[in-house]
């Protein structure tokens, strides 16, 4: 077994771990293995292992490596880095689901584009649920419109909400930004209207699962230190 396909196979421990541990439903909780500055190759080694959602930060690097990997079946990307309304075109033909929807503008755009490919995109709101300047998502105050633009845009299919908590070495310390998204959604419809929540990365995923991540982002606990 490749050192990439055992740390898949751990991770999916954890979360099915964690997942039990709060009463749900391991298969409820997805992997997004986030490849960003990672070579094309550990994305295939991961794909090798079993792995098929893949998350990248930036337009030119998921260019780039959805070109190299065309020929990996099943394999899906996932924008979750910050979107410049100018970097739409190039993310529209490629992602599957775009986490990081922070305005009406950029909601417009991206269904502009995926309408003109006859594409529709599952789209999450990115929220800054701790209203850091260093952050990018909107802020709760404007999350309704922003809801409710891409709720609007033909192209675009609103599937929940997404949040990047304060760095912090306390796993414990993204909790509470993880239950504000949770109660977030239920302000804007529940889970029937917005079923996903993308929360927790490499150090603190068990507690977004616990707080009721259906999407957590890893990429160091997987891959190891960024090239």
């Amino acid at each position: 077994m490749s050192t990439i396909a055992a740390r898949l196979a751990e991770l999916r421990s954890r979360i099915a771990v964690a997942a039990s541990a709060s009463g749900r439903d391991p298969a409820a909780v997805a992997l997004v293995a986030v490849s960003k500055r990672q070579p094309a190759s550990a994305v295939r080694e991961a794909w090798e292992a079993g792995q098929r959602v893949f998350g990248e930060n930036y337009a030119q690097e998921l260019v780039a490596k959805a070109a190299e990997l065309a020929d990996l079946d099943g394999l899906v990307w996932h924008m979750i880095g910050h979107l410049q309304t100018n970097k739409a075109r190039a993310v529209a033909p490629l992602a599957h689901m775009v986490e990081t929807i922070d305005s009406p503008a950029l909601a417009a755009e991206l269904g502009k584009r995926a309408t003109a490919l006859g594409r529709v995109l599952h789209a999450l709101v990115e929220v800054n649920v701790a209203g850091e300047a260093s952050k990018s998502g909107c802020s709760e105050a404007a999350l309704g419109a922003v809801v409710a633009a891409v709720r609007a845009t033909p192209g675009l299919a609103l599937r929940g909400l997404m949040t990047m908590p304060p760095l912090s070495d306390d796993p414990e310390a993204s909790r509470p930004h993880f239950a504000r998204l949770r109660a977030l959604r239920e302000r804007h419809g529940g889970a029937a209207a917005l079923p996903e929540l993308s929360m927790g990365t490499s150090h603190d995923f068990e507690v977004a699962v616990a707080e009721g991540a259906t999407l957590v982002r890893v990429g160091t606990a997987l891959f190891g230190a960024r090239a």
